[in-house]
């Protein structure tokens, strides 16, 4: 194992892992307050609410795929695993050691994604060839990702045959039933057919014949399928770790009112890898990461903790977005579908607000 130290420290060296919405804009605000290391799998930052648009529409990942060094000027990138965390270290899969200070674990969720920008870029170009060339599409799962990549098939390629089987008795079971049936309606408006309560056998379908079973006998004729089912929370590491009893019973990790981990003065969790009763959504993952980053920052310079800023979980609010210019909107007291919350997301699917809030034009192309 290698030990990387900084030359002088001062006690301010922040060492994030996971490079997602939170654990980026994190790695933003502190980098030219600390000593700051991210350390994330891959070396690009990805919008991933927009990650649907961009398998229709393979350009639009230029925007939303943006390598950690485009935001991050003055901190060092580590494009490996964390797999252990001491009192005072973090190792990584390639045997890098790194000390720190204050510690932020922002992972997320358990995601296979290729290591270089490009290779997803490619991925998304590949996805979309999938879709063009398919008459027929089968989605798996119909939670906020299946129903959006729905909606994007259904507007920009409506003659093709979209299928949604889900295994829940209705669609976006995180929003109130009335979200749940204006987003049912609008893609039987759309021809897309939704299948609940059942699973799919992806095996049934063996080479050449395209008919896949559901747990109810039904069968689907797809030339292919995309699976949107829930993926695993990126903690399971986490039990070989000092943090292994910091862990609930549901893998996510426990933290008080100041983001911190429970018992620990300088370890904080962001996004949704936290135990906070709310919805896991990424607008909350940026106010987790601008709590956690005024925290830092006070503790760093010496602060009274009595000042630390504190979270409080807000209403729940939730956006899906129906193609191009439709969306359905659950707000506190209200719930509405239509062009008119279309406008506040479906159109630039908040890409250029979420480059803006990194330091980058919202508007420009990596080259």
């Amino acid at each position: 194992m290698e030990r990387t130290e900084s030359e002088s420290a001062n006690g301010r060296r922040v060492v994030v892992i996971g490079g997602g919405v939170a654990g980026s804009l994190t790695s933003k605000l502190l980098q030219f307050d600390s000593d700051l290391t991210l350390i994330d799998p891959k070396e690009y930052f990805e919008i991933t609410w927009a990650s649907l648009r961009s398998m229709v529409e393979p350009s639009f990942a230029e925007r939303s795929v943006i390598n950690h060094k485009k935001y991050l000027q003055n901190g060092r990138v580590v494009t490996s695993p964390a797999v252990n965390i001491t009192e005072t270290d973090v190792v990584t899969a390639d045997g890098l050691v790194f000390g720190y200070d204050y510690l932020v674990i922002a992972t997320g969720h358990n995601d296979v994604l290729p290591k270089t920008r490009q290779e997803k870029l490619s991925q998304y170009q590949a996805e979309y060839e999938k879709i063009k060339s398919s008459e027929s599409i089968l989605i798996v799962g119909g939670g906020p990702s299946g129903v959006e990549l729905a909606a994007e098939i259904a507007v920009d390629f409506p003659e093709k045959k979209v299928t949604i089987v889900h295994n829940g008795p209705r669609l976006l079971e995180f929003v109130g039933q009335k979200a749940a049936d204006k987003a049912f309606d609008w893609m039987k408006s759309k021809r897309v057919e939704v299948i609940l309560n059942q699973r799919v056998d992806l095996s049934s379908a063996s080479d050449g014949n395209k008919t896949y079973r559901t747990s109810g006998g039904e069968t689907v004729h797809a030339d292919c399928h995309f699976l949107c089912t829930g993926k695993p929370l990126s903690s399971q590491w986490l039990k070989e770790t000092v943090l292994k009893e910091n862990l609930d019973g549901k893998g996510r990790l426990i933290v008080d009112e100041y983001l911190r981990v429970k018992g620990r003065k300088n370890v904080f969790a962001i996004g949704d890898i936290t135990d906070v009763p709310e919805m896991k959504q990424g607008y909350i993952a940026e106010k987790h990461a601008s709590v956690a980053t005024k925290n830092i920052k006070l503790l760093m310079s010496g602060g009274n903790e009595k000042k630390m800023s504190t979270y409080k979980p807000g209403p729940d609010i939730a956006i899906i977005s129906l193609g191009r210019k439709e969306s359905v909107a659950q707000f506190p007291f209200l719930t509405v579908s239509g062009c008119i919350p279309g406008l506040i997301k479906s159109k630039d699917l908040f890409v250029g607000k979420t480059r803006k809030a990194r330091g980058l034009d919202p508007n420009l192309v990596e080259p």
